[in-house]
């Protein structure tokens, strides 16, 4: 059985890359690329790469980049368009639970819940960030977005989505938060590359700061920071808050 992320990115290609939440791209890779102190002689991993946004935009700006992602549909989309684009990136088919790299990179990216937080367990969600700490090399930096487990407790998350909803886009309806697993259960209603209009219910984890800041220790990692994640506009000078509905955490890897 399919679970809802699989569902949803079947044919989206298209009409992810016209969704609110994609347009912040060349902002967030301004601040990855000041985080590894513009050497692009630093190779990146980008886990969760949907369509390529990332990878693509790296790539231009002259880094060796490989994107892996579960859905087969939106890595199509992300050859199409380096294809479009003359670039050549090695995107290849990989559940992040289960990544083929030990030690071969200088840096893992993975935004805009690049499958972390999708997962039906936390203990499969953990499995995504001990596969990142695995892939890095020894100094190796990890950037990755996730809910902002603070937000649904000062805030209504039904209103959110439907503050930031726009026409022709995804809608998140009949929204509930579970006090007790911090995960979040609402109707996702979207238009998929054929026009046909779908509906499927989504589960997502939202996590509080020291939660992160646990698990990244627990896997080793130091030099652990958590900030606001501003859509385009990643910065450590962002201290995150409850009205933040993602947050941003860097760490290094000893």
């Amino acid at each position: 059985m399919k679970q809802w992320y699989e569902t949803l990115f079947e044919n989206y290609g298209r009409t992810y890359d016209g969704e609110v939440f994609t347009q912040g791209t060349a902002g967030e890779c301004d601040f990855i690329e000041a985080e590894l102190g513009f050497n692009r002689c630093k190779k990146i991993l980008d886990i969760g790469c949907g369509t390529g946004r990332h990878s693509i935009e790296l790539t231009k700006r002259g880094y060796n980049v490989v994107g892996v992602d579960l859905s087969a549909s939106q890595l199509a989309r992300a050859r199409e368009k380096a294809g479009e684009q003359g670039l050549r990136i090695e995107f290849l088919q990989c559940d992040a639970r289960n990544l083929p790299f030990e030690s071969e990179f200088d840096c893992a990216v993975m935004l805009c819940e690049g499958g972390f937080s999708l997962m039906e367990t936390d203990e499969m969600n953990f499995e995504i960030l001990k596969n990142a700490a695995a892939a890095l090399m020894p100094g190796g930096r990890f950037i990755f977005t996730a809910l902002n487990g603070l937000f649904p407790l000062c805030n209504s998350v039904e209103k959110f989505y439907d503050d930031n909803a726009k026409e022709g886009q995804a809608a998140c309806q009949n929204n509930t938060f579970d006090l007790m697993t911090f995960r979040e259960d609402n109707i996702t209603t979207f238009t998929d590359d054929a026009g046909i209009k779908k509906e499927i219910r989504s589960n997502e984890r939202y996590y509080i700061p020291s939660e992160i800041t646990w698990l990244l220790k627990t896997l080793g990692f130091v030099n652990i920071g958590i900030f606001a994640s501003k859509l385009g506009a990643y910065s450590r000078e962002d201290r995150l808050t409850t009205g933040d509905f993602e947050m941003l955490a860097v760490a290094e890897k000893p």
